[in-house]
C-alpha cells in the first residue's frame, strides 16, 4: 500500500506526544492542541511530560505544532489521543472525544481516516465519535471516510515499554478501514500488531487491560486491610505466597491516575446501560477508592498511641504523584490523602522531586517544600517509591523526624525500624 499520508494528531499529552514523535519518522505530522502554553512549549522543544528522551527533543521540529484546527485541512488521516477521565459522580466525562470529533468535522475529507486511541466503553466510537463527525460534516462512513480504534497501551515514565516494542491492537469500521489502520501501524510498531473483527471488541479488549489490573490490586488491598488487623506483614506474606509458580503478584497500595483509577468506571458504565450491575467490578473500585481513608486512619490510630500527640501535627508526604518516576499527578489518590489529614489538623509540607511546581500550585494550590528540614516532623509518609527516594539510605528518612516522630512507609521503601510503620 503507497502512502501519501499526513497525519494530524489531536492531544499531545502522555500518548498523543510520543505516538506524533514516531509518526514523524515515517510521515508527516500535525500535532493539533488546545493548549495553547503546551504548543509554545513544544516548538521549543520543551516537553513537560518527560516521555520524550533528552537527546531527541530537537528532533520535535520535525512535527508542526498547532492550536488552529484549519491548520489540520491538508491533512488526511486523524488520530484522536484526548483524555477520557471522569465526572464527579464516576461517569465518563466524554467532552474530550465530543470536542475532538466535532474539530475533524470542520476539516475531515472524502477518503480521510480517523482513528480512535483515547480509553473508552465498547460502543463508544461508534455510538458517539462516528455520528458527530457524519452530522457535522454531512460525509457518511464506510462511503466518504473510514474510522479505526487502536487503544493505546502508554505507560509513563516506562522507558522499556515504549510505542514501537508494545503489542498494538488494530480495529475498522469495514475490512477496507481495518486493512488501512493495520498497515498505518506497521510503519511503527515492530511488535505483535492484533487484528480484532470489529471496534467494539478493540475497545473492550483495551478497558478490561486495566479493570484486571484494579481488580487484583482491590484484592491485595483487602487482604492488607485484613493482615494489618492480625499485625502480620503484607509483603511478607506475599512474597512468601509468590513462591508458588502460578500466584500473581500484585501489590497494595493506591490506585490513581488516569488509567487504572478510571477505567473500570466506564466499563461499568456501559454494564448498567445495559440493565446489568456488575459486582466484581465495583466491589474493586470501592476498596481501591477507600484506601486513602485507610491510611489516614492509620496514621492517626499511631498518632493517637503516642504521648505526644497533638491537633496541630507537623506532617511531611513524600511523592505527590499517582506513580513513581512519573511527573504526572493527575487523580492522584495522595491529594486525597491531604485533604484527610488537613481535616483531621495536620499541617501538610510536600516534597516531591520530579513534579512541575507551578503547575501543581496552578492546578491544586500546594506549594512544594524544597528543602527538608530535620527533625522536623511528627509524621513522614512515604508515598510514591521515586528512584531519588529509593536511593537514599535509612538515616535520610530518620533524620526527619522529631523525638518521637515515626514514618509511615506506604510504599515498602524502608527495612523495619522501631521508628517505622508499614501498612
Amino acid at each position: 500500500m503507497k502512502f501519501k499520508e499526513k497525519i494530524c494528531i489531536l492531544g499531545l499529552g502522555y500518548v498523543g506526544l510520543p505516538l506524533a514523535f514516531e509518526f514523524s519518522k515515517k510521515f508527516k505530522v500535525t500535532g493539533f492542541d488546545l493548549n495553547i502554553q503546551k504548543i509554545k512549549n513544544l516548538k521549543n522543544n520543551i516537553d513537560i511530560t518527560g516521555e520524550i528522551e533528552l537527546k531527541n527533543l530537537n528532533k520535535l521540529n520535525k512535527i508542526f505544532f498547532t492550536s488552529d484546527i484549519e491548520s489540520c485541512k491538508d491533512c488526511n488521516i486523524f488520530i484522536v489521543t484526548v483524555p477520557t477521565p471522569i465526572l464527579k459522580n464516576k461517569k465518563p466525562d466524554l467532552s474530550y472525544l465530543k470536542k475532538a470529533s466535532s474539530f475533524i468535522s470542520r476539516v475531515i475529507k472524502k477518503n480521510d481516516l480517523v482513528v480512535y486511541e483515547s480509553t473508552t466503553y465498547p460502543g463508544c466510537t461508534e455510538e458517539i465519535c462516528i455520528p458527530i463527525i457524519e452530522k457535522k460534516s454531512k460525509l457518511i462512513l464506510n462511503k466518504d471516510f473510514l474510522c479505526g480504534y487502536s487503544p493505546e497501551r502508554v505507560n509513563p515514565s516506562d522507558k522499556k515499554h515504549k510505542i514501537p516494542n508494545i503489542n498494538k491492537i488494530v480495529s475498522g469500521s469495514n475490512s477496507k478501514a481495518l486493512r488501512k489502520v493495520f498497515n498505518l501501524y506497521k510503519k511503527i510498531i515492530k511488535a505483535k500488531i492484533i487484528k480484532t473483527s470489529t471496534i467494539k471488541v478493540a475497545e473492550a479488549a483495551k478497558v478490561i487491560e486495566n479493570t484486571q489490573r484494579d481488580i487484583n490490586i482491590a484484592f491485595v488491598n483487602e487482604l492488607m486491610i485484613i493482615f494489618n488487623r492480625l499485625n502480620i506483614d503484607t509483603n511478607e506474606i506475599l512474597k512468601a505466597a509468590s513462591s508458588k509458580w502460578n500466584f500473581l503478584k500484585f501489590n497494595p497500595g493506591l490506585v490513581g491516575g488516569h488509567c487504572i483509577g478510571v477505567d473500570p468506571y466506564y466499563l461499568e458504565f456501559k454494564a448498567k446501560q445495559l440493565g446489568i450491575k456488575p459486582q466484581v467490578i465495583s466491589a474493586g473500585r470501592n476498596i481501591n477508592d477507600s484506601i486513602p481513608k485507610f491510611v489516614v486512619k492509620e496514621i492517626l490510630k499511631i498518632l493517637k498511641s503516642k504521648k505526644n500527640f497533638k491537633n496541630k501535627t507537623q506532617t511531611l508526604i513524600l511523592g505527590i504523584t499517582f506513580k513513581e518516576n512519573c511527573n504526572d499527578f493527575r487523580n492522584s489518590k495522595i491529594l486525597d490523602i491531604i485533604t484527610l489529614l488537613k481535616k483531621n489538623g495536620h499541617n501538610i509540607d510536600v516534597f516531591d522531586p520530579v513534579v512541575d511546581s507551578n503547575l501543581l500550585f496552578k492546578e491544586h494550590g500546594i506549594k512544594l517544600v524544597k528543602k527538608l528540614k530535620k527533625n522536623n516532623y511528627d509524621v513522614v509518609l512515604g508515598a510514591v517509591s521515586h528512584n531519588y527516594f529509593l536511593n537514599k539510605k535509612k538515616n535520610y528518612f530518620l533524620k526527619l523526624i522529631r523525638e518521637k516522630g515515626f514514618i509511615y512507609d506506604l510504599k515498602n521503601m524502608l527495612d523495619k525500624d522501631e521508628k517505622i510503620f508499614k501498612p
